[in-house]
Formats: structure tokens, sequence, C-alpha cells
């Protein structure tokens, strides 16, 4: 596949993409002649291909790409500072081969002892051989050791207003950042693209005093998250290439383990102030708390149970495991 050097879509930036061309970090296969009526008429255009873009991430694992993505529009790339590569100089110790693939130097290191096909040396020394990045990636890949990213990654966010007054609403966010602390005082961040409407019903619903409640929360690296109240939206930016980021906090002590019912929400869990008699029913948790069940004759609907209530898998009940 092949597409044009307009590729600076939200994902990238233009101003990031000019860099990467610049840094000869990607090279055309082609071009191609298109009319600009309102630009100057035909303009040559460089095609490349699509997964040499892709693999831009997996190849470069040095580049925070990241922050280059949360970069302000008018503002400098970090990229402008490097220094471009010479031509046939483009070189990986096996140490970066070995970030590249996601493995350890050692697993390197084997690969080339067992694979008689494995790339020879460029060029540096015997203890330390360079090879060229191009025929690395070119390996790793034949050999199933890397794989194209086919897509952003993305989150899902159930939200409804706090207090439950309201419908709730389902939103996606790509390429999402979150951010938990460990700190009950502190807050957690989520961050990710969004459509221009999606991020202004998201901002309306969390436009109360108390936020709104995420029902579930799914993203990729954590098992899914809800939080009863305080979602905020503290943040939103359009990159230059049109994208909307918008950046979402609530206090961290109310995080907690989203239910696996339908209706989401949090998971709570009780902890007893007196210590529960031999006939309680309810459902004990490693943090000492308990889920109460409703025949429990100690913590059931015919009793108004005294608990000590926190999110499960939230930082109260880690505490408490710990």
């Amino acid at each position: 596949m092949q597409v044009s050097d307009d590729i600076h879509t939200y994902a990238v930036g233009k101003v990031h993409w000019d860099q990467v061309v610049r840094l000869k970090w990607i090279a055309p296969i082609g071009t191609v002649e298109l009319d600009y009526k309102t630009h100057g008429g035909w303009t040559e255009v460089a095609l490349y291909s699509a997964e040499d873009i892709a693999l831009l991430p997996v190849t470069r694992p040095t580049v925070d790409w990241r922050a280059l993505r949360t970069v302000r529009p008018g503002s400098r790339s970090p990229l402008s500072t490097l220094t471009p590569t010479a031509p046939g100089e483009d070189w990986v110790l096996l140490a970066e081969a070995a970030r590249i693939a996601g493995v350890g130097r050692a697993a390197v290191v084997n690969w080339r002892r067992r694979h008689a096909d494995f790339p020879d040396p460029a060029g540096g020394t015997t203890v330390h051989p360079t090879y060229d990045r191009r025929a690395v990636v070119a390996w790793l890949l034949a050999h199933d050791k890397i794989s194209t990213p086919t897509a952003l990654p993305a989150a899902t966010l159930v939200v409804v207003p706090s207090l439950g007054a309201g419908k709730e609403q389902r939103f996606r966010l790509d390429d999402p950042w979150l951010e938990l602390s460990g700190d009950a005082e502190d807050e957690d961040r989520l961050s990710g693209w969004m459509t221009g409407d999606d991020a202004d019903t998201l901002a309306q619903l969390t436009a109360a005093e108390t936020g709104a409640s995420i029902r579930r929360l799914t993203a990729p690296g954590t098992d899914p998250l809800a939080v009863p109240d305080g979602l905020q939206v503290i943040d939103r930016f359009r990159a230059g290439s049109g994208g909307l980021r918008v950046t979402l906090a609530w206090p961290a002590r109310l995080r907690g383990t989203a239910a696996q019912r339908p209706a989401g929400g949090v998971v709570r869990h009780g902890a007893p102030y007196a210590t529960p008699s031999p006939a309680c029913a309810c459902a004990r948790q490693p943090c000492g708390g308990l889920i109460p069940t409703p025949y429990c004759p100690d913590h059931g609907t015919a009793v108004n149970p005294v608990l000590e209530w926190h999110p499960a898998g939230g930082i109260r009940c880690t505490d408490l495991t710990r």
C-alpha cells in the first residue's frame, strides 16, 4: 500500500513528519503528480510505504512517540534537534536490535548464532558489531520476531453524570495514555484522541461541580476500571493536523475495579468494624474486606451492616492487602 506525504494525520503530525523525512528515517518509494488547484496547480508528491510508516515507532525505539503526539500546534518538533542519518550509515548495535524486537540483547546474540541468514555486520568491531537497520528489521519481520502495527490502540469509556442523573454515553479514545497514581491524595489521568463532537459531549457531561462517573474504562495494559464520581476534562487541544487530544482526570482514591455486570460501576469491598460471626456467608477478600450477600445473617438485607467501604482493587484495597 502506498500513501502520499500528506500522511500528517493526528497520529503523527505534519511538523514531526517533516522531520522524519529530513532525518532520512524513511525513503519515498515513488512519486505522483497531483493538481492542487488552490496551491499552485500540479505538484509532484512523494509516495511512501504504509508499512514503513506503521513501523516507525517499532524501528525507532529511542524516540518518545507519545511526547511527539502531545506537542502543541506551533511548537518546534523535538526531532528537529537530531542529526540526519548519512546515506548507508543507518546502523544499529545488537542492543538496539534487541529494543526493536522487545527482547534482551542475549536473545539477539542467540538468533545471530542459530540463524545462518541473520544479517552480516555492516561495520563496528568484533566485540561491538553494527548492522544495517533496514536489514535487521526485514529479518525480524521475516522471522515473526516483530509485526507491523495495524492500528492505534484505543480505550473505551462509558460515562454517566454523577448520581446517575442522565443517560450513559460511550466514547472511544485513540492512542490512549493512562497514568494511575499510587497516592490517594493525587489524581489519575487519561489522555487520547477524540472527535470534536465526542469531546464536546464529554465536556458537557463532566461540567458539573462533582464531575461525572466512569461506569467502565477499558484501556490497554490494565483491567477494566470504574470511578464513582469526580471525572473532569482538564485539557483539550487541537493538533495542527486536525486531531483533538483530550485529557481527563479523577481522584485516584476513587478508582476501582469495574463490575462485570452490564451496568458496570465500581466493585466495593466492605471492611467490617467487628469480626464476622461463623455464620457470615459473605465473600471474603484478600484485603480483609468482604462483599455482602443478601442472605448473610451479619451483613445481608435484613440487617444494617456497619462497614468501611473502599473500591475493589484501588489504592486502599491494595494497602490493606499488603
